[in-house]
């Protein structure tokens, strides 16, 4: 057992995958505490589009980082971090076990591995390299700039859409203040040693029996309310650009009724766009160290399952 280190359990997988009623299963039988790593239960008034817990689900485990934000502000890994970390402290303070759950896998990866995300200061605010690379893609075009870090970064441009002017800029601007590239001061990152003794759980199942709780989901969601939960948050003055507008379902009921789009063709691509954040979920997960993964059609029961986690925390852990 590594001594030192404060424990630390995850819990993540795919959308829809099953994780909430196992995470609550889990907190209570270690002492543990959750922590949402899901970047839109951070919101409040974002209750159905984002599936989050009731408060009758939760059976008195306490949860953490679920609607403290208002969905006008924005919500990003450096603030998620931020939060958890402190929301961590309290709970050690109890003594008790944190249990992160959730399915955004880089807010996961920044939080166990303590990513640094300070980086050098520009010189000059006004009228500095930023500033300049601001001016160049308003004057020839986000194209312009991306071909830019593309000379000079190939490994990162090819991770980023060169509409993703925000990213190109950070990027090139990296580059300009510190002569190295963005992709190694990312890979650096990603090779930090956790300071927590962790346990880190995917759950998974068959690629299209998760396809289709996935449809039901939506279809779920709809019959819910997602509509009217859409057009309160715009009623609010959320707006399409806005980071809790980015979300799934909120971008598409956002779009028709905006107009953009005909209620069954939001729908539809609602399915079709879960389904694919759900394989990028999965791709993500696979490039994680150390991952315990969990086939959940491999068990008879969610009691199976948790006797198999415990076991495997035991084995980490050392205790006996």
């Amino acid at each position: 057992m590594e001594t030192g280190k404060k424990p630390l359990i995850i819990l993540t997988g795919p959308t829809a995958v099953g994780k909430t009623q196992l995470s609550v299963a889990l907190a209570k039988a270690v002492g543990g505490e959750i922590i949402s790593a899901d970047s839109m239960q951070v919101y409040r008034g974002m209750d159905i589009g984002s599936a989050k817990i009731s408060q009758k689900e939760m059976e008195g485990v306490p949860h953490h980082l679920i609607d403290v934000l208002d969905p006008r502000e924005e919500c990003n890994v450096v603030r998620f971090q931020s939060m958890a970390m402190e929301a961590m402290e309290q709970i050690y303070a109890r003594e008790h076990i944190p249990v992160i759950v959730g399915g955004t896998g880089f807010y996961i990866q920044a939080l166990l591995y303590g990513i640094d995300f300070t980086q050098p200061e520009e010189e000059g605010k006004e009228g500095g390299y930023r500033k300049s690379l601001e001016r160049l893609a308003e004057e020839k075009g986000s194209q312009y700039l991306y071909d830019l870090l593309k000379e000079q970064d190939p490994k990162y441009a090819a991770e980023n859409h060169p509409n993703n002017q925000k990213r190109v800029i950070r990027a090139l601007e990296y580059i300009h203040l510190t002569g190295r590239t963005f992709s190694s001061y990312n890979q650096e990152q990603r090779e930090r040693e956790s300071s927590y003794r962790s346990v880190y759980f995917v759950l998974t199942m068959d690629r299209e029996q998760l396809y289709e709780r996935i449809n039901l989901r939506v279809d779920q969601m709809l019959a819910q309310g997602l509509l009217a939960e859409v057009e309160k948050l715009r009623a609010m003055g959320c707006r399409k650009g806005m980071t809790s507008m980015q979300g799934l379902g909120y971008k598409e009921m956002l779009d028709y009724l905006e107009g953009r789009l005909t209620f069954e063709q939001a729908a539809e691509l609602l399915k079709r766009d879960t389904r694919r954040f759900a394989k990028r979920q999965l791709t993500w997960f696979r490039r994680e160290r150390d991952v315990i993964w969990l086939e959940k059609e491999k068990y008879a029961s969610q009691e199976e399952l948790l006797k198999e986690m415990l076991e495997r925390i035991e084995q980490r852990w050392g205790i006996r």
